[in-house]
C-alpha cells in the first residue's frame, strides 16, 4: 500500500542538497514513489495512507560504517582508559580487557547496540566482530540492514599496538578464514537481502603478510568488502614499523591489499604519504569521530577526501549514537582546519548517510529521491532546541539529538514509529543487558584481580 507523509520538511541529501518545506513524500512498497507538493501527490495517490508530517522532518537514514555492538558491555569504562600516544607501548585499547561472554550474553549486548543504533536513526551498519553467527539471526529480526564483517588475524599473545615480536599462529588464521567462508555461505543475501557478509582483517599489526594476501584473494573470490582497523593508535604504527620496517598503509599497499571495496577504519595516526596511498586506491574511510575525540586523536579528513577517499562515518564502540558522531565529526574537522565554516553541515550529513550507502554498493540508498530505497527517518522538530526551524540540515546537525528521531523505516517498513520500537523488545533488552554486564564484570574482576576504575557500580563487582 502507498503511504504519503505530508506537510513535512523533506531533506533529500541529493547532489544539490535540496530541502523541501511543507512538502510530501510517497512510499510504495520498498521504494520512494515521489517527492513533491502536497496537493500534487495527494491527487496522484488518492487512496494512499496519509501520515501527518506537520512538525516533522523526513531525512535519509544513517549508515554506520564501523561498529562493535557487543562492546556496549564496556560503556562508561573504556572511554577513559585509552592507550598512550607516546612510548612505551604495550598493546591493547584498555589496560582492562573486555570480559568474556557466553553466546547468549553476546546476543543480548549486540541487541542493545542495535537498539541504540535504531533509536539514533541508523538504517544500515557494518558490524565488525568474531563469531557473527552467534547473533546474526537475532539482529536480522530488527529489520535493519547489516554488513557483517567476520574477523581474521594470526598474531597471538597480544593485541593491537604492541611492538613486541610478532608471534605467528598460522593455524588460527586458517581457522578464521574457514569461519568467514562458512558465515558467507550461510548468511550473505539473507533477510530479503538486508544481510551481507564482509571480511574483517583485524589490523595491520595483527595480520601476517601471508594472511593479508589470503584475505585479499578471498575478497576476490567472494566479491565482497574487507574492513580493517588502520592507523588507529600510535602503538599500532610503532608495531608495524618494528615488524615490517614501514608504515601501516605502506605495508598494506605493498601487499596489494588496498582497493575501492576496502573500508579503513580510523586513519588517525597517519603520515601524509599514507593518505595519498589510500586516495590512489580509492578506499573507503570510516571516520569514527566520537571515539576519536574520546581518545584525543583526529584524522585529517580534508586531506583524505581530497586525495580521493570516500568519507563515511561510524560509531566504533561503547556508544552507537550517530547524531553525536555526525556533529562531533563536524566540530573536530572545523577545529583541526581552524575554519568555522567548513566542513558544512550538508557535507557531514552526506558522510553519515549517502556516502555509507554508496560505499556499501547501494547508490539508491542514503538519500531521498523517486525510485530510491525507502530507508528514512522522521525527526520531531517541535523541540525547544530545534525551534525555530530555518535551515533544516544545519539546525539538526548542530543541535539535534538522538531522542528527536521519532520513526525509522527500512525497505518501506516501519521499525520504529512515533517513538515506539516495533521490531525489538526494548524493555527486556535493556533489563537483560544490565544483568549481563553486572555478571560479566563481576566475573572479570574476580578472575583477574584488576582494580576497578573509580565509581564502578557495586552490583558489577565480586
Amino acid at each position: 500500500m502507498t503511504a504519503i507523509i505530508h506537510d513535512a520538511v523533506i531533506v533529500t541529501g541529493d547532489d544539490e542538497d535540496t530541502v523541501h518545506y511543507g512538502a510530501s513524500i510517497a512510499i510504495d512498497g520498498t521504494r520512494i514513489a515521489a517527492i513533491g507538493p502536497n496537493a500534487e501527490l495527494q491527487q496522484r495517490y488518492p487512496s494512499a495512507e496519509r501520515i501527518d508530517g506537520r512538525g516533522r522532518m523526513v531525512m535519509p537514514g544513517f549508515a554506520n560504517t564501523h561498529t562493535h555492538l557487543t562492546m556496549t558491555l564496556a560503556r562508561g569504562v573504556f572511554e577513559d582508559l585509552s592507550p598512550p600516544h607516546k612510548p612505551p607501548f604495550s598493546g591493547g585499547l584498555s589496560p582492562i580487557p573486555l570480559p568474556d561472554m557466553t553466546q547468549d550474553e553476546r546476543r543480548v549486548m549486540a541487541q542493545l547496540g542495535a537498539l541504540e543504533c535504531l533509536r539514533s536513526g541508523v538504517t544500515f551498519m557494518l558490524e565488525d566482530s568474531s563469531d557473527i553467527d552467534d547473533y546474526a539471526e537475532t539482529l536480522a529480526g530488527s529489520g535493519l540492514r547489516f554488513l557483517f564483517g567476520e574477523r581474521a588475524y594470526d598474531r597471538t599473545g597480544t593485541a593491537i599496538g604492541d611492538p613486541a615480536p610478532f608471534q605467528l599462529d598460522r593455524a588460527m588464521g586458517e581457522k578464521h578464514m574457514a569461519t568467514i567462508e562458512r558465515t558467507f555461505a550461510k548468511w550473505n543475501g539473507k533477510a530479503d537481502g538486508r544481510i551481507r557478509i564482509a571480511i574483517s582483517a583485524w589490523a595491520p599489526d595483527m595480520c601476517s603478510p601471508e594472511l593479508l594476501k589470503d584475505l585479499s584473494a578471498l575478497q576476490s573470490k567472494l566479491g565482497t568488502w574487507i574492513t580493517i582497523h588502520l592507523n588507529q593508535i600510535w602503538g599500532e604504527v610503532a608495531a608495524v614499523q618494528a615488524h615490517r620496517n614501514r608504515l601501516p598503509t605502506e605495508y598494506l599497499a605493498d601487499l596489494g591489499f588496498l582497493n575501492d571495496k576496502v573500508i579503513c577504519a580510523h586513519c588517525r595516526c597517519m603520515d601524509p604519504r599514507e593518505e595519498k596511498l589510500l586516495g590512489d586506491a580509492k578506499v573507503i574511510v570510516a571516520f569514527n569521530a566520537a571515539i576519536a575525540a574520546r581518545r584525543g586523536l583526529s584524522p585529517r579528513i580534508d586531506s583524505l577526501e581530497r586525495q580521493g577517499c570516500t568519507i563515511t562515518m561510524g560509531s566504533d564502540n561503547m556508544a552507537e549514537d550517530m547524531v553525536e558522531v555526525m556533529r562531533t565529526g563536524l566540530f573536530m574537522e572545523r577545529v583541526r582546519r581552524e575554519d568555522g565554516r567548513n566542513p558544512t553541515p550538508e557535507q557531514a550529513l552526506r558522510w553519515a548517510s549517502r556516502n555509507g550507502y554508496k560505499a556499501f554498493g547501494m547508490a539508491d540508498g542514503g538519500w531521498l529521491a523517486a525510485g530510491n530505497k525507502a530507508d528514512l527517518i522522521v525527526i520531531d522538530t517541535q523541540r525547544a532546541h530545534l525551534v525555530p526551524m530555518l535551515r533544516a540540515v544545519s539546525n539538526f546537525v548542530h543541535n539535534g539529538q538522538a531522542r528527536d528521531v521519532q520513526s525509522v523505516m527500512v525497505d518501506g517498513r516501519w521499525l520504529m514509529r512515533d517513538g515506539k520500537v516495533l521490531t525489538m523488545d526494548e524493555p527486556a533488552i535493556v533489563a537483560q543487558a544490565q544483568e549481563v554486564a553486572n555478571k560479566a564484570w563481576s566475573r572479570q574482576f574476580k578472575k583477574r584481580f584488576d582494580k576497578p576504575p573509580a565509581g564502578f557500580s557495586p552490583a558489577a563487582l565480586p
